[in-house]
């Protein structure tokens, strides 16, 4: 049976009341986004923290604080409530930064979400409980858990390469491993009486970072590591950019001239799906 821990509860609770007025206030909203342009631009650091309390829908809020509060409570309990704030927000701050150190040259690119710091949660749990057994919606057969992580990071790994959905993957993998790294580090004994799972979830993960820093190329899917392609990952957001401007330039100077609300339905889907929202 699941156990929520007194600052799981906090922060779920956080995230619910800066979620709610997110959804009523759109300048609120903006305010507190993970914005690439407003981090390094206008030196908004806030924004690496404020984007993980924020939520683009009930849905997203409801499926994150779930996940928190699945395995908040045995980590809060075995590892206390300082070394629990330590990987939550250090799992966020490290999820931001490397979704940060990858889309450093779009600086229309923004986020919102928790699930950089609830990566960070889950990848704590696995490593510091090793008989840990997870049941998924889709497969609500019991698998080891980290079964579920190598999954997680294969996906993530796919996910940041070929771009194709709304979700945050970078964050996600970013978030996951600092949040494992920082529970190693409370708890080196962990690394003797966890140390396969351990490893196969760390070493991919360091790998591809580094690839990422050394060879930018192969965050476009299909390229090779022999053979790179030639068309920059600059150069396809600069495209879709200049494509999709003038569609959502109308809608904002409707925004700033009747405010958010007087937007039709059909107008709040093409903000919600050309504006570079992305669910974290």
């Amino acid at each position: 049976m699941y156990a929520i821990g007194f600052l799981g509860l906090i922060i779920i609770i956080a995230n619910g009341i800066a979620s709610y007025r997110a959804f009523k206030d759109y300048e609120f909203y903006q305010g507190c986004t993970f914005r690439v342009d407003r981090i390094l631009g206008a030196k908004e650091y806030k924004r690496l923290i404020t984007s993980g309390f924020v939520h683009i829908s009930w849905m997203h809020l409801i499926f994150n604080m779930v996940s928190l509060y699945a395995f908040s409570g045995t980590l809060e309990e075995h590892i206390g409530g300082v070394s629990f704030l330590l990987i939550y927000f250090g799992s966020l701050l490290g999820g931001n930064l490397f979704s940060l150190y990858i889309h450093r040259n779009h600086g229309n690119y923004s986020a919102v979400g928790a699930s950089g710091a609830v990566s960070g949660v889950i990848f704590a749990a696995i490593a510091l409980f090793p008989g840990m057994n997870l049941s998924l919606i889709l497969l609500p057969i019991p698998i080891p858990s980290w079964v579920f992580a190598i999954l997680f990071v294969a996906i993530s790994i796919r996910g940041i390469r070929s771009q194709r959905d709304n979700i945050g993957h970078d964050a996600h993998l970013g978030g996951g491993l600092v949040g494992l790294l920082i529970a190693v580090m409370l708890n080196p004994q962990s690394l003797i009486t966890n140390p396969v799972p351990i490893a196969l979830v760390a070493i991919p993960s360091v790998i591809f970072i580094y690839l990422i820093v050394k060879r930018p190329e192969i965050l476009i899917l299909g390229s090779s590591l022999k053979k790179p392609r030639y068309l920059s990952k600059d150069d396809r957001y600069n495209s879709e950019k200049k494509a999709k401007q003038e569609e959502v330039d109308s809608i904002l100077d409707k925004i700033s001239e009747k405010g958010f609300d007087s937007l039709t339905k059909k107008e709040k889907d093409i903000l919600d799906k050309y504006s570079g929202r992305n669910n974290l």
